[in-house]
């Protein structure tokens, strides 16, 4: 097998053809807000989803603009053609009708049918909601649809072009993460509060399949069915919910093995066995019917999240990120095949972070971050299995904040790999900001809950112990989203979110005082009514700066613990940082530089309609304070600055 890192490697390696542009020394001698565009921020090839037709496996990718999905043929061993798939910023949902691919997109919630005869896409339909999660096919080729915000069920028929909304599957629950169909009944597996509703396709009426011991789990994120049995994936513990159509109270409940296994987030089931994917491992499981024997087949690549799992003439397909595993049950060989390799398209990313540590800047994206050499204008990929969100430099090491597990990893310039310094646990998954406190020597790290959880954490990590310690909650009911720290203790900007669907019970972002040596919450306030969450915090020279959701940016005094300043700068939060008496920040459309003498702000760069994923815009500070960087649709650009 080789390694994935070679060929995200290959995919994503650049360099920039043209004159080099200027390093943080040489922007220090242009004039302020000059900007030089550095290529493409992220370069990447996420799948989302897949569906076989024929011989061919149409593949649907997430993230790229415009998104495509990509045939490839079994046969050839390439991918022979690419679809665009013009709205949307992902494919999740595909499902296939007599010779036709269904396929569904993310905000906007938009169905697409791909004609495989003829190779037309038209879209066929659109939905109010904000995802399309999950789809599937019922024996009779009509379109099941499952989607989020709330937890929806839609029928499209192919064969009249006209849609039924079935309603909320779960009143009061936000998401319906996966579904199947058969003759009679539509299956909808919903979250954040785990239901499986059992759909009667003609009446419309709703029944709840699973069992009261089971309500206090927190989703069904993953399902398939057969004429005898439905499989369910259920999260956060790890466990395949397989139970008889015929007798629902006849079930059983089995527990992946793999330590630390949290998800299951794919199901297959194949002659007359359960295959089943797991996450953080990436372990592939089986469990036979008959016998109620699980097997571990193996891990066809570390960490890996397999988005869907698909039977075709005997053998099992995983499709993986940006690649397809097949295994062959009657030998138990796995094959892994990267479908770049193989002619799928590489295209910028909507990028999730960005940071330099004065040689490099890195942005996060799906499954690593591309790290960009500042001197050669060499771009290569750092493969990790999630989603950096966030990064920090401390003297030779840059650590990354991953999605999912709240990972914290650890890259140094040069190196081939970054490492796993640890996992949050404690119902963690999204990291949300890094901070340094040279006087306790610790990195602090604050995580979102899983959807539908309560209480974000706070992690400290020391690199000279090597200690890893999670606190939760901080912040009562709240998750924190922004942290900067000095002499001990860390200041915390909060998010009123906590896990995803879950509905929040407060109203406003504070801002809190964390004691890093006594581990005490010291103080909390809420600095800009209406807030949302507080984006980002800087110290000045004695004063706290942040800026909120709202756009306001805010002066802080630590001492009496009063807001002494506000200024409304940008149209919505973003990433802010102070460098002497002068402080960058930006909304993703426009970078402002504030002045904290007058406490004014003006526009030194605009226009950059910033691409970011989910919409949070961010931005990086040289360690010359010299240099900004910050993304222009989806490529990287060079910010000169003053820094005064």
């Amino acid at each position: 097998m080789i390694p994935r890192r070679r060929f995200l490697q290959a995919a994503a390696a650049t360099t920039v053809a043209a004159t080099l542009a200027p390093t943080a020394a040489h922007a220090a001698r242009e004039p302020e807000g000059t900007l030089t565009d550095l290529g493409p921020a992220s370069v990447a090839s996420p799948l989302g989803n897949g569906e076989f037709a024929g011989g061919v496996l149409y593949a649907g990718s997430r993230g790229l603009s415009p998104n495509v999905v990509g045939a490839y043929d079994l046969t050839k061993d390439s991918v022979t053609a690419h679809f665009d798939i013009p709205t949307g910023i992902g494919v999740w949902a595909m499902a296939r009708s007599g010779t036709d691919v269904y396929v569904g997109t993310h905000a906007p919630s938009d169905l697409y049918q791909l004609d495989t005869t003829t190779g037309q896409v038209t879209k066929v339909a659109s939905y109010s909601d904000h995802f399309i999660w999950t789809m599937a096919a019922a024996p009779d080729g009509t379109i099941y649809l499952g989607t989020s915000e709330p937890g929806r069920v839609h029928e499209y028929d192919p064969a009249t072009g006209r849609s039924r909304d079935l309603g909320e599957a779960a009143p009061g629950e936000a998401y319906v993460r996966s579904i199947q169909a058969d003759d009679r009944y539509v299956y909808a597996g919903v979250g954040a509060n785990a239901h499986l509703i059992a759909i009667d396709r003609v009446t419309g009426e709703k029944r709840d399949l699973l069992p009261p011991a089971l309500a206090d789990r927190d989703w069904v994120s993953s399902m398939d069915v057969s004429d005898t049995h439905i499989a369910g994936g259920m999260n956060s513990l790890a466990e395949l919910l397989v139970m008889d159509k015929a007798d629902p109270a006849s079930y059983k409940v089995v527990k992946a093995t793999a330590p630390g296994e949290k998800y299951i987030v794919s199901v297959l089931i194949h002659d007359g066995r359960v295959y089943f994917a797991g996450r953080p491992t990436g372990t592939l499981y089986r469990y036979e019917l008959a016998t109620e024997k699980l097997e571990v087949l193996g891990v066809p690549y570390f960490e890996a999240a397999t988005h869907r799992l698909l039977a075709h003439e005997g053998r099992v397909y995983g499709v993986q990120d940006n690649a397809v595993f097949v295994l062959d049950p009657a030998t138990g060989t796995l094959d892994y095949r990267n479908l770049v390799q193989r002619g799928f398209k590489a295209a910028p990313e909507e990028p999730m972070s960005v940071h330099s540590d004065g040689r490099r800047v890195y942005v996060g994206g799906k499954s690593g971050a591309d790290v960009h050499d500042l001197a050669t204008g060499e771009v290569r990929r750092l493969a990790i299995p999630g989603e950096p969100k966030t990064m920090l430099t401390v003297g030779d090491a840059t650590y990354l904040g991953v999605y999912t597990q709240a990972a914290l990893y650890r890259h140094r310039g040069g190196d081939p790999e970054a490492e796993l310094v640890a996992r949050t646990g404690n119902q963690q998954d999204r990291p949300r900001d890094l901070a340094y406190d040279a006087r306790t020597g610790l990195v602090v790290m604050p995580t979102q809950p899983e959807p539908g959880h309560m209480n974000g954490a706070l992690s400290l990590y020391s690199p000279r112990r090597g200690t890893y310690e999670t606190y939760r909650p901080v912040v009562e009911r709240q998750t924190v989203y922004a942290v900067a720290a000095r002499r001990g203790v860390a200041y915390l900007g909060t998010l009123v979110q906590e896990g995803l669907g879950l509905p929040p019970v407060t109203t406003t972002a504070r801002l809190a005082a964390f004691d890093l040596v006594g581990r005490k919450l010291l103080w909390q306030v809420e600095p800009i009514p209406g807030a949302r969450h507080i984006s980002s915090l800087s110290f000045g020279s004695t004063l706290l700066y942040g800026m909120a959701s709202t756009g306001d940016v805010f002066e802080f005094d630590p001492r009496t613990r009063k807001v002494t300043r506000t200024l409304k700068v940008g149209s919505k939060g973003g990433e802010l940082f102070v460098t002497g008496r002068v402080a960058y920040c930006t909304d993703g459309e426009k970078i402002y530089k504030v002045d904290l003498t007058a406490f004014t702000a003006k526009a030194i760069v605009e226009g950059l309609a910033g691409q970011w994923f989910g919409g949070e815009p961010k931005l990086a500070l040289d360690p010359s304070r010299r240099a900004l960087y910050a993304v222009r649709g989806r490529n990287l650009v060079r910010v000169a600055v003053t820094g005064r």
